[in-house]
C-alpha cells in the first residue's frame, strides 16, 4: 500500500485511498477548475474539504502542504519517476494534469503555448480582478461608501470580459479545441454573474461570445460534477 505519513497534512485529512491524488480543496473559482479538471481525464482521486469557515487553510498542516495557504493543492502518490508530488497553485496543477494524462494541452507547440497563454491570462487578469468586484460588489467592501474602487475593478473586469469576447468570436473554445485554458476560465466567468450577482454591473449580457461558450461549458458532464467537489 501507498503510504503517505511522511506529508504533514496526512494527518489532518487521512488518506483513506492513497494509492489515488489526494486533492485538498473547496468549490470556488480556483478550486473546481482542479475537481473539473480530474473529472475530466478520468484520473482517480480522494477530495478532502478545506473548510475556511473552521480557518483549515491557515492550519500548519496545510501550509505543509501549500505554502501560500491557498486551495487548491494536491499530493500526487504517482508523481515524476514514481515518487509522491506535492503541489499547490492551480494554474501549475491544470498544467501538470494535463502533461500527465496526455489531454487538454495539445502537443503542438503553437498550440500549446497558445493554451498557455490564456492560461495566464486568467491567472494574472480575470482571477485577481473578478475576485476584486466580488469583495467590493459583494462581500463585506460593498459597505464601503466609497464606490471608486469597486468602479475600478468593474471597468477592468468588462474590458476582460471585451478581450475574451473579441477572442471567442468564431471560435468554439479558447483555442481551437477545449483545453486546461477554458477550464480555468469558465468558472471565474461563472462566479462573476452567479456568486457575485455582478450580471447588471459588468454588462454581461453585452458579452454574447462568452455567453455562448459559458453556456456550452456548464453543459459538460465533467463540469457539472467538478463544481460540485469537495461536497
Amino acid at each position: 500500500m501507498t503510504d503517505l505519513s511522511a506529508f504533514p497534512i496526512t494527518r489532518k485529512w487521512p488518506a483513506m485511498h492513497p494509492e489515488r491524488l489526494q486533492l485538498y480543496s473547496l468549490p470556488t473559482p480556483n478550486g473546481v477548475k482542479v475537481s473539473i479538471m480530474l473529472e475530466e481525464i478520468g484520473l482517480a482521486y480522494e477530495p478532502h474539504k478545506v473548510s475556511f469557515d473552521n480557518d483549515d487553510q491557515l492550519s500548519q498542516e496545510f501550509i505543509s502542504l501549500s505554502a501560500n495557504n491557498k486551495i487548491p493543492a494536491i499530493l500526487d502518490p504517482n508523481g515524476p519517476g514514481g515518487q509522491p508530488l506535492p503541489l499547490f497553485e492551480s494554474g501549475a496543477i491544470l498544467q501538470y494534469l494535463a502533461e500527465k494524462s496526455g489531454q487538454l494541452l495539445s502537443q503542438d507547440p503553437a498550440q500549446r503555448y497558445q493554451t498557455l497563454q490564456w492560461l495566464m491570462f486568467q491567472m494574472g487578469g480575470i482571477g485577481p480582478m473578478f475576485g476584486q468586484v466580488g469583495f467590493f460588489h459583494f462581500f463585506a467592501g460593498k459597505e464601503y461608501e466609497d464606490k471608486r474602487p469597486r468602479d475600478r475593478y468593474v471597468n477592468e473586469s468588462k474590458r476582460l470580459l471585451g478581450v475574451l469576447d473579441r477572442h471567442l468570436k468564431g471560435r468554439e473554445w479558447m483555442v481551437d479545441e477545449y483545453s486546461i485554458a477554458d477550464i480555468a476560465i469558465f468558472p471565474w466567468v461563472r462566479n462573476l454573474v452567479e456568486r457575485y450577482n455582478a450580471r447588471e454591473l459588468v454588462g454581461f449580457d453585452e458579452f454574447k461570445e462568452v455567453q455562448r461558450v459559458l453556456a456550452k461549458f456548464l453543459e459538460r458532464p465533467a463540469v457539472q460534477r467538478g463544481l460540485k467537489i469537495p461536497a
